[in-house]
């Protein structure tokens, strides 16, 4: 079985370098963006399963990266910010993220939800057809491809 591939999104290089050696020690495969230009780019090339997605980025918001990347792909999202407020959070599930956890955070709870969000990936794709045949075409959703 493949890796399972995660895109770590944070503007703050030392919490994106600390994602990225926590969750690779995990064995998981994972790339890292701090900015939302290169996170787009790097979640087009690499397919990620995962988006670990902060909230304040330069050049724009994790709530509309998110929407973005999911309006093309069932990609999980765990928002990782230090918007705390209820609001905030609602706002987060409202544009597609799948869990929400705040800074500061342990690694160890990180690791978890990521454990728990990737079981779900796991039931839902068992649970799913190899393909949608349609005439001559069959389409692949986990694959994302059509043959």
């Amino acid at each position: 079985m493949a890796p399972v591939k995660i895109l770590a999104v944070d503007d703050d290089p030392a919490i994106r370098t600390l994602i990225h050696r926590y969750l690779s020690q995990q064995n998981y495969q994972v790339e890292s963006a701090g900015d939302g230009k290169t996170a787009l780019e790097l979640f087009n090339k690499f397919s990620p399963d995962l988006v670990v997605l902060d909230v304040n980025l330069p050049d724009t918001t994790g709530f509309q990266l998110c929407k973005k990347m999911q309006s093309n792909t069932n990609v999980f999202v765990l928002m990782l910010t230090s918007l705390a407020d209820e609001d905030s959070k609602l706002h987060g599930f409202k544009e597609g993220a799948d869990d929400y956890i705040t800074k500061p955070f342990g690694l160890v709870e990180l690791g978890a939800r990521v454990g728990a969000i990737l079981k779900r990936q796991r039931l839902v794709s068992n649970s799913q057809p190899e393909g949608i045949q349609l005439g001559n075409l069959t389409i692949d959703p986990h694959g994302r491809e059509v043959k």
